[in-house]
């Protein structure tokens, strides 16, 4: 049997790896501007992470939902104080896009309606709801295309918003900042304007910070940059460093009832231990700050440089856009320079997603093999 071919790779095959660093076959070492899609976040294979998942390995690794995990209520009380979100309720899952679905369902359970507001560029998951919510038609198969009413606008445009904002709607989800789509994210005035919105009209407004989320932007949640509390966050992606754990932080005006939602390996002990390591570390190593004080001084630098034409995001989730495809200089940057960066949908845009351990002399070494590879 082979793979089924759906990804394109670039020829590296990674072995090992240590903090912002990783290792090939080869032996090659490599620094991580990347993460993974921004998934590494207090590093790779992190001591106190490692032996986290050690020392739960040895005791139980799994079983159902079916008993008590002292573990779970663990990690909901660690998320609730370090996000600032202590009364609203966890709900455990295993990625991003499934996330992303139970929060529409939370919601259409709440308020019994289905219509949804999304934005245009949004990137909200590859299953069902979320690929109906996600603003690229290219990716949804006929199946699950159209099986709610979903209305895309632009970020930040009262007026486009009302246009099509009626009573029907159940949910408005955005993102804190847009990942594959290129870095926008809604400003202070407009995540204020939806919340208001939504609370005179019986909605709920839903942050997906999937991927802005976990310290990411030097807030724990991007939407913190403003003065709103969502009705349901989603979560994933940094939250693990690496393993699959995902969750909706609910607002408590949403009552649970046995059956309305369901997972099988959401919140496994692995899991849970994988999150609450996390937090354990990006409080004692104060990682926060760290992406807010590295980000600020990397798109000082950036700015300076003649041929970027904007530098976006906020923390370590940036976007370096050219006047130019980047393509070339993406694939340069991984072949002389041995550094990982990203992409998006927009052709020009280089993204940037380093873990939140990464220090000043890796984001030195990423600042000059720009230069290098630009020239």
């Amino acid at each position: 049997m082979e793979l089924f071919d759906v990804y394109p790779r670039f020829n590296v095959t990674p072995e090992k790896a240590q903090g912002a660093t990783i290792y090939d076959t080869n032996g090659e070492m490599y620094l991580d501007m990347y993460g993974g899609h921004g998934v590494i976040s207090v590093g790779h294979q992190h001591p106190d992470y490692v032996v986290a998942l050690e020392q739960q390995l040895k005791k139980i690794s799994f079983y159902s939902n079916s008993v008590l995990m002292p573990l779970q209520e663990e990690l909901a009380s660690k998320l609730g104080k370090v996000s600032g979100y202590e009364n609203h309720l966890l709900f455990l899952c295993n990625s991003g896009a499934e996330a992303n679905e139970n929060a529409l369902k939370v919601a259409s359970f709440f308020n019994r309606k289905k219509k949804v507001i999304a934005f245009k560029n949004s990137f909200h998951g590859r299953t069902g709801a979320a690929l109906n919510i996600t603003d690229n038609p290219s990716l949804s198969s006929a199946l699950n295309q159209q099986n709610f009413p979903v209305e895309f606008v632009s970020l930040n445009n009262e007026q486009a918003f009302l246009a099509v904002a009626d009573h029907t709607v159940s949910s408005v989800i955005v993102e804190g900042i847009q990942g594959v789509g290129g870095l926008d994210y809604p400003n202070d005035e407009f995540l204020v304007f939806l919340k208001k919105w939504c609370d005179k009209n019986d909605a709920l407004l839903i942050l997906d910070e999937i991927q802005s989320g976990f310290g990411r932007t030097g807030k724990f949640f991007a939407h913190q940059h403003s003065s709103i509390e969502a009705d349901i966050v989603t979560v994933a992606k940094g939250m693990g460093n690496g393993f699959p754990v995902a969750g909706l932080l609910i607002h408590p005006k949403i009552k649970a009832s046995y059956g309305m939602l369901g997972t099988t390996f959401g919140g496994n002990y692995l899991a849970c231990t994988a999150a609450i390591a996390v937090i354990d570390i990006i409080e004692k190593e104060k990682l926060i700050t760290n992406a807010t004080q590295l980000g600020n001084h990397l798109s000082k630098e950036l700015s300076l440089i003649s041929s970027i034409k904007k530098v976006k995001g906020k923390g370590l989730m940036m976007g370096v856009e050219f006047d130019f495809p980047i393509k070339e200089l993406r694939n340069k940057l991984l072949s002389n320079s041995k550094i990982f960066t990203g992409s998006s949908s927009n052709p020009n845009l280089l993204r940037i997603l380093p873990p939140l351990s990464v220090n000043e002399q890796e984001v030195n070494y990423f600042i000059e093999q720009l230069k290098l590879n630009l020239s």
